[in-house]
């Protein structure tokens, strides 16, 4: 009896340690960076690029046996990921590795040809999202049409989408294109940057597609449809403002608001859980917000006072100045859609403050993916028409990424 407890216990550690989430980065590196032995190559990455064990990949790269890391490509926030949104860095030096890291987020954002001299194979390593204006994703692209375009592969080390498989939002309108949404996904895409360079590549969205030679190292252990928590992997701040996951939960719709005069929480401890004005009556929004049936979130009435944060948030909208807002705390990954609450919250307040809440258009229709939510909100359309007149094209795009989902 005895020993058939001890087995049944060994064969449940086995069992408990089989599911564990695995990275790609995990897999490549249990397997030794088999696929880049005898290679320069070139990194694209930040300080999110960790193994399990707390390593960084171009610090396992730079002690594999016969592997040369060559150069490092650095996205928005810089590679130690400890840059303010929106600043554009200049080139440096690793000091371990001692390769040059070039900063791919300012006036260039694809690698040169002097910038890839001598790289045999591109390596892109950054956690992103889910979110179409997340600029990660953006650089990936870029990074893909500079080895279609050079002649050197490229390989995706995958991560899990922490926010999961649902989606939301229009499709981004060619019109509106730019580097905080440059293809025709929606807000929320629901794919992990493996699946997306996929679709990137065979529907041709950068050039020379058919030229790219691209490789996926998959994430194993990882079931999408559970919470992100399951997996167990410690969140590490994908950049400077996304410091937990129920901010990255509320992201895709509170961004949104990065296209207006309404605060989203930068400049305090609660970037995007927090959003407000001078001139919110917070029991009255969260009253009407009560009557959308908003599933899956908790609202709560916060005042605040944005403050400059070097190198979290400069010049915030507010500053110094008391903010009366909502404190948004996720309760239901699975049911709560943060677009279509960003939509309904941004109705309600032109509802109850069309003097005081100011959309930007062009910031707006960049970030949306359309006009559709400036110009029916100005008409006096509700949430519910905004909503359902992406629902199609929205549908289609699933039915499409179901060729493309890995996991």
């Amino acid at each position: 009896m005895y020993r058939k407890i001890l087995i049944m216990l060994s064969l449940s550690v086995l069992l408990l340690a089989g599911c564990s989430v695995r990275t790609g980065l995990d897999n490549a590196n249990r397997n030794d960076f088999k696929m880049f032995k005898g290679k320069a190559v070139g990194v694209v990455t930040n300080h999110t690029a960790l193994d399990s064990k707390g390593r960084h990949l171009v610090d396992l790269l730079h002690a594999a046996e016969d592997v040369k890391v060559q150069a490092i490509f650095a996205p928005e926030h810089g590679f130690r990921g400890d840059e303010e949104g929106g600043i554009h860095l200049s080139n440096n030096v690793d000091p371990k590795s001692g390769a040059t890291i070039y900063s791919i987020y300012g006036a260039i954002r694809k690698p040169s040809r002097e910038m890839l001299q001598g790289v045999d194979a591109l390596i892109f390593d950054i956690q992103d999202v889910g979110a179409r204006f997340y600029t990660y994703i953006s650089t990936m692209g870029n990074i893909m049409e500079a080895g279609a375009e050079y002649g050197i592969p490229v390989y995706i080390l995958d991560r899990p989408n922490p926010i999961g498989r649902q989606a939301e939002g229009p499709i981004l309108q060619q019109e509106h294109k730019s580097f905080i949404g440059m293809y025709p996904i929606p807000i929320r895409h629901g794919m992990t940057v493996g699946e997306l360079a996929l679709m990137i590549r065979d529907r041709g969205w950068i050039e020379n597609s058919e030229k790219l030679e691209l490789h996926i190292v998959e994430i194993s252990g990882w079931d999408p449809a559970k919470p992100y928590p399951k997996a167990k992997l410690e969140w590490i701040d994908p950049s400077p403002n996304m410091r937990n996951l129920n901010q990255a939960l509320l992201y895709p719709g509170m961004c949104l608001f990065e296209a207006s005069n309404f605060s989203d929480g930068r400049g305090t401890e609660h970037p995007f859980e927090w959003v407000g004005a001078d001139y919110l009556d917070a029991a009255k929004v969260i009253e009407a917000l009560q009557k959308r049936e908003i599933k899956g979130l908790r609202i709560t009435p916060v005042q605040y006072i944005p403050l400059d944060m070097p190198g979290y948030a400069m010049n915030p909208k507010y500053k110094e100045q008391t903010v009366n807002g909502l404190a948004l705390t996720v309760t239901d990954p699975l049911a709560f859609r943060s677009v279509e609450f960003g939509v309904h919250l941004i109705d309600i307040l032109h509802h109850y403050y069309p003097d005081q809440f100011v959309m930007y258009k062009p910031r707006m229709g960049r970030t949306f993916g359309n006009n559709d939510l400036y110009e029916k909100i100005l008409d006096g359309k509700d949430a519910a028409v905004i909503i359902s007149a992406y629902q199609d094209e929205l549908t289609q795009f699933i039915a499409i990424r179901g060729k493309y989902l890995l996991y």
